[in-house]
């Protein structure tokens, strides 16, 4: 990990960091501390790892709950340069937008693109982490991302038992249904009722899927961009519980 820039503001500090071809930040308290639990987040698709939700999001969990908060670009987001197929899949996509044609396919195909690439990338980002002072082997770690950030985070999840929470929602396909069917960790997952982009029913059937025997489900009415700012209560609540308890 190699650290690139920091900044300092409200007691929260911002470490920009490099490793290998990742590019990402993680923010922390300014005090000092051992074993802080983290929160790794996944942005959306075509956002990035400092979206402002994404940065609202991070500096609330550190200033409100001590926890340190990681963020890393997806692959062809942010900085990072798309590949050929990345930029047929999203001309593709863009296409079918303006011919008003049905995106969800390609948008499933271009996550499951992203997440077989990003995976990896994450769970280098962990072990990284991992040896800084502060946080160490023993902390606690939760994942918490939607949409896009679910379609990477539902795999990542399955994949390394390190992450002992999660946060998912806004979207629902069957291709992620096996992997859901692994995952045993509490699960929060947030649905729009009336999401212009998620098919509810496969939304659903995503939630449903889960294996963890402790799984919450928050449907809201709204669009997939209206989810209500009291979300951002009850996910701290739940991240709290379970990052708190299990340190």
């Amino acid at each position: 990990m190699h650290f690139t820039a920091q900044a300092s503001s409200n007691g929260v500090v911002e470490n920009h960091f490099t490793l290998g071809e990742i590019t990402g930040v993680f923010w922390s308290s300014a005090a000092d501390s051992d074993a802080t639990p983290v929160v790794l987040m996944g942005h959306g698709g075509g956002q990035h790892k400092q979206a402002p939700g994404i940065v609202a999001r991070a500096q609330h969990f550190v200033t409100t709950c001590g926890f340190t908060v990681a963020a890393i670009d997806a692959p062809g987001h942010g900085g990072r340069p798309r590949t050929p197929a990345d930029d047929q899949i999203i001309a593709t996509l863009r296409q079918a937008q303006a011919a008003g044609e049905p995106v969800a396919p390609i948008i499933v195909e271009y996550n499951a693109s992203l997440a077989s690439r990003a995976v990896p990338e994450w769970r280098a980002t962990i072990d990284a982490l991992q040896q800084l002072p502060s946080i160490g082997v023993d902390a606690p770690i939760a994942y918490c991302g939607t949409a896009l950030g679910t379609a990477i985070g539902v795999a990542l999840t399955a994949a390394d038992p390190r992450i002992a929470a999660a946060v998912f929602g806004l979207l629902g396909h069957e291709s992620l249904i096996e992997a859901a069917a692994s995952i045993t960790v509490p699960v929060e997952f947030l649905l729009q009722w009336n999401d212009e982009y998620v098919d509810r029913d496969s939304a659903l059937a995503l939630f449903d899927a889960f294996g963890s025997a402790e799984k919450t489900l928050h449907a809201n009415p709204g669009g997939h961009a209206e989810v209500p700012a009291f979300q951002l209560d009850t996910t701290t609540e739940f991240l709290t519980r379970h990052l708190v308890r299990t340190a």
